[in-house]
């Protein structure tokens, strides 16, 4: 197969869509795992193809898709955040305390929204992939993620 050769797996038009909310309780920085709570909800919106928008309502936490097997995988991002957004730097915005400005930087390398395939019914990710709420604050918090679904 050539990179020109696209298998067509379905087609047809958009007739439906589902809207849904799932709240996250974080313990703190890191990575939890929402996949199969959302994979529950896509299971019963009924839709077999279509396309999954996951958007998290917060500025210092983010959604992003990670390996789901090792957890060394996991523990490495957070380091490299560290290093790219580091709590001690010195930062004008300090109202919210010290992990509030690099939670916003590293919420901004990681983004807010991820949106994924759904085919035959299953969310079209890898085997070893999972969705992921990061939490880039110290304390534990309530975080928000819409989910938005159309297809068919």
């Amino acid at each position: 197969m050539t990179a020109r050769d696209v298998e067509t797996l379905a087609e047809g038009a958009v007739n439906r869509q589902a809207t849904g909310r799932l709240n996250v309780e974080t313990r703190g920085q890191g990575f939890t795992e929402i996949t199969e709570p959302v994979r529950r909800w896509v299971a019963g919106t009924g839709l077999t193809h279509g396309l999954l928008t996951a958007f998290c309502r917060h500025t210092s936490a983010s959604l992003t898709i990670q390996e789901n097997a090792d957890p060394d995988v996991r523990t490495d991002l957070l380091t490299a955040l560290d290093r790219l957004a580091p709590r001690e730097a010195r930062y004008v915005h300090t109202l919210e305390g010290r992990d509030d400005m690099p939670g916003h930087i590293r919420t901004m390398l990681t983004d807010v929204a991820v949106a994924i395939p759904l085919v035959g019914g299953r969310l079209a990710l890898g085997t070893w992939q999972g969705l992921y709420l990061v939490e880039h604050r110290d304390r534990p918090q309530r975080r928000e993620v819409v989910l938005h679904m159309m297809g068919a």
